[in-house]
């Protein structure tokens, strides 16, 4: 700050003579610099206040100093600068106005420390501005409060009363006595003063100002402030000062910006529309802030509130209307929050945004704002609605808490969405319908009421690199005709599916990671379709991926593991295709079908199932092909129950039971496929099934090739059956099959071998093989109708006993398990065990319960 002119370049100051040594205020004073410049620009007055003291509120203890000094040329000179006191000097200091204060500075070192005191201008300070912490204007549109302790400068009141000094005054009731008090004043030319905010708007316009505009504490009613050129108006009082500075109006909107106040700034105050008539039609067009074309002032540190039912408490419409709105509170509105529209642009940043009736934000026509690091919060409505082709750039904003979603798109709205947070809201996070796009970046999304993510009525939204988790429902839910990109999405943790998808929806979903779900991975029902590709779905309580009811996805290249049920479900006419997926380690099966589903099931790789690979029951269908089905706790494959699939090309190998089961009315066909290394029988028919079974390879496997039991039947076209350990083929009594073109070769016939041998077939069987064989009961041992004795055992262990032939089916021998009272002698040492069992264990269907 250049207060004066008019100070003599050539004043100096001089330490006193000799004799200033026995002077009694000698501790008080300091050696002097032998010439100094007289009159101080805003740089020399910073440098001048170095030495001030750095503790606000206190004063540092002068340094002693001893030395000789220069006589001076008048002895009130001398006293002056030298003799009398500091407290003296500090105190006659106070009573002096700042041009003074920079006057007294220029006449010597100790003055210059003394005048620029952080006290002094503190109080000068408040005086004229009212704040209790300095006000920084470092640059134009630019204003923040600071704490004195840990401001870099030594005297902040002083650095902030430069920047802020040439202004104008909105004081009521002090215009008066400022201009009847001319002598007390002197100086201060560059303050002006008036009683209301209209009259200093135009004589600032009049006198060609700079334009900065202080309003002091107060309420000022119903004022006409009509903004059209670049000024500056920031409120100016004690403590928080927003809360000290009220302008309101109850007819018209409180500030109107219009084309020439591009560069206007206003900051630090309450802005209110308070209207009698609070539901008056006419106040559509009236709100605390009206921001129209070709205009883009600064709006910071405001609070704003309108308790006006219709309208919104800030609007910025039209071309080239661009605002900064920033560190604002628009809160507790009766309407609308902030409202964009018309091509309207704008940054705004660090707003509070909450408890407002209607949408706390809401953008429509082709309003394109960038709005960063708001909280929008506990709205009575949307958090955030964007409409009828509006767009924006949301960025780390925190959206919770409001009573509808957090952020709704509608109507070919088209925002880009990232970094956010959308939590806690009552219904749902996101909902986009009604043909709405957007893109959702890398936000988190988590403990909605509803789903997380809302898609419908044709509606395609990016959904991207976000975590959407603990959901009371679901995570993104596609229905109605929905569309959408959902792609590399961190999905867990919610109480209904990761992805629900329905209603004709078809969206592309791939590279998420939907897991730990308390519900399903991903549910499709009522004919949804959809593109599902490379994926990771894993550890859900329910099914992997549900598809039911008329619904045909595409499942491609997935991951789906680690459930705790099945991997992939299709029941209720469930279709679609599974390719290429990885399906492992299920506590169920990796693949039911059932009750009509038909889907195509190809090149997957379904191993680890703890309940088999694939389960088709309960009239369930499907083409199940080139599959690599292995390393599974029970069958690769299990048909029953009136189910008839197709099984192609699949190689079903190294399950720890058997390779394929099919019982309870099973049929299907199964064409080349190599069936090889399974522990119990390659393919098992039992109770009453009649596939066909066409030029299969049956191999290698660690009991029979093919067994057919319980009044099954079967064709059986072309097969090749070899190297299997029990032997080839096994029928038991009453079963007839039709055979045409089988080969049957070099098997390793152990059953024949060790019933030629005279061996108990538990010996070769222990009771995890059941193989094929006359068995019979001993009534003389009391037998049930659950035991079996192998032919040898009759011979051996019965020899007469009253005995009888059962017939040839699969059994292990009870004598050599030692279930029976009278041990075998010839299987060795006991094995206790359970009855015999003439089936391996039936797989466990799925409980999985619908859940629209």
């Amino acid at each position: 700050m250049y207060l004066d002119d008019d100070v003599p370049a050539d004043m100096v100051a001089e330490e006193s003579g000799p004799g200033a040594q026995n002077s009694p205020y000698q501790l008080r004073r300091k050696t002097l610099l032998p010439k100094r410049t007289a009159c101080p620009t805003k740089s020399s007055m910073e440098g001048a206040s170095t030495s001030a003291t750095e503790n606000f509120g206190h004063r540092a203890k002068r340094a002693r100093v001893s030395g000789k000094s220069q006589d001076l040329s008048a002895p009130a000179e001398q006293y002056l600068q030298e003799k009398l006191p500091d407290e003296v000097v500090l105190k006659i200091f106070s009573y002096l106005l700042e041009q003074d204060l920079c006057r007294a500075a220029c006449v010597c070192k100790r003055f210059s420390e003394l005048a620029n005191d952080p006290i002094l201008w503190k109080r000068l300070y408040m005086e004229v501005f009212e704040y209790t912490r300095p006000m920084m204007h470092p640059e134009p549109g630019k204003f923040y409060q600071i704490n004195p302790e840990e401001y870099e400068h030594p005297n902040p009141w002083k650095e902030s009363f430069q920047q802020l000094y040439k202004g104008a005054h909105v004081k009521p009731g002090f215009a008066e006595h400022f201009y009847s008090n001319p002598a007390r004043y002197k100086g201060r030319e560059n303050m002006l003063y008036y009683d209301t905010i209209e009259d200093a708007l135009g004589g600032v316009q009049e006198a060609h100002f700079d334009g900065l505009i202080f309003v002091h504490s107060g309420i000022y009613t119903d004022e006409w402030i009509y903004i059209e050129s670049p000024i500056t108006m920031i409120g100016a009082a004690p403590g928080k000062v927003a809360d000290k500075v009220i302008i309101e109006n109850t007819r018209d909107s409180t500030f109107v910006f219009m084309e020439g106040s591009e560069d206007a700034y206003v900051g630090y105050m309450t802005i209110r529309f308070n209207p009698d008539d609070k539901s008056a039609q006419h106040h559509n067009a009236h709100h605390c802030l009206e921001i129209t074309v070709n205009c883009s002032p600064i709006i910071d540190h405001c609070i704003i509130r309108s308790t006006c039912t219709v309208g919104s408490a800030v609007c910025v419409s039209g071309q080239g209307a661009c605002p900064t709105i920033k560190h604002c509170n628009i809160s507790d509105c009766e309407n609308v929050g902030l409202y964009i529209t018309d091509h309207a642009q704008g940054i705004y940043e660090d707003n509070e945004i909450s408890n407002n009736a209607l949408a706390g934000i809401w953008v429509k026509n082709h309003g394109n704002p960038i709005i960063r690091r708001n909280h929008i919060h506990h709205g009575r409505d949307v958090g955030v609605f964007t409409f009828d082709h509006g767009m924006g750039y949301f960025e780390s904003c925190n959206i919770h808490r409001n009573r509808i979603a957090g952020f709704e798109v509608k109507a070919y709205a088209n925002p880009t969405v990232v970094r956010c947070e959308i939590h806690h809201g009552q219904t749902g996070g996101i909902y986009v319908h009604e043909k709405g796009r957007g893109q959702f970046i890398e936000n988190k999304i988590y403990a909605n009421n509803f789903a997380g993510v809302w898609i419908t009525s044709n509606s395609d939204p990016t959904i991207r690199g976000n975590a959407i988790f603990n959901g009371n429902q679901g995570g993104v839910y596609i229905f109605g005709d929905g569309r959408g990109l959902i792609e590399g999405n961190d999905i867990y943790g919610n109480a209904l599916a990761g992805i629900q998808i329905r209603t004709n929806s078809c969206p592309i979903v791939r590279h998420n990671k939907i897991h730990d779900g308390q519900h399903g991975g991903i549910y499709v029902h009522e004919k949804g379709q959809g593109v599902i590709e490379e994926n990771e779905v894993y550890s859900n309580t329910l099914a992997g991926v549900w598809v039911t009811t008329g619904s045909t996805p595409v499942l491609r290249r997935n991951r789906i593991h680690s459930g705790k049920q099945v991997g992939v479900y299709f029941y209720d006419n469930g279709h679609g295709v599974l390719e290429d997926n990885d399906i492992y380690n299920h506590m169920y099966s990796g693949v039911q079908i059932r009750t009509g589903s038909n889907p195509k099931i190809r090149r997957n790789k379904i191993w680890g199932g703890q309940n088999g690979g694939i389960l088709v029951y309960n009239s369930g269908l499907g083409f199940i092909e080139d599959n690599e089905i292995f390393d599974n706790a029970m069958a690769g494959v299990w048909i029953k129950t009136d189910s008839n699939p197709t099984l192609r090309r699949n190689k079903i190998h190294d399950g720890r039971d058997g390779g394929i089961c099919i019982f309870n009315g099973g049929r299907g066909l199964l064409e080349e496929n190599d069936i090889f290394r399974n522990a119990q029988a390659g393919v098992l028919i039992s109770t009453n099934s009649h596939p066909v079974l066409r030029k299969n390879r049956i191999f290698d496997g660690f009991a029979a090739g093919i067994e057919i039991t319980n009044h099954a039947t079967a064709t059986l076209e072309g097969n090749q059956i070899f190297n299997n350990r029990f032997g080839g083929l096994f029928l038991a009594s009453g079963v007839n099959v039709t055979m045409k073109d089988n080969k049957i070769m070099n098997n390793q016939d152990a059953i024949e071998k060790a019933v030629s041998r005279g061996q108990c077939l538990y010996k070769i069987s222990s009771y995890t093989s059941y193989p094929m064989h006359d068995f019979y009961r001993c009534h003389t041992c009391n037998t049930t109708d659950r035991n079996a004795i192998c032919v040898n055992c009759i011979k051996k262990c019965h020899q007469g006993h009253d005995v009888e032939f059962i017939r040839h089916d699969r059994f292990f021998c009870d004598c050599g398990a030692g279930t029976l009272s009278n041990p075998c002698t010839l299987a060795g040492e006991p094995t206790h065990d359970t009855d015999t069992l003439y089936d391996s264990a039936p797989p466990i269907e799925s409980n999985t319960l619908q859940h629209n």
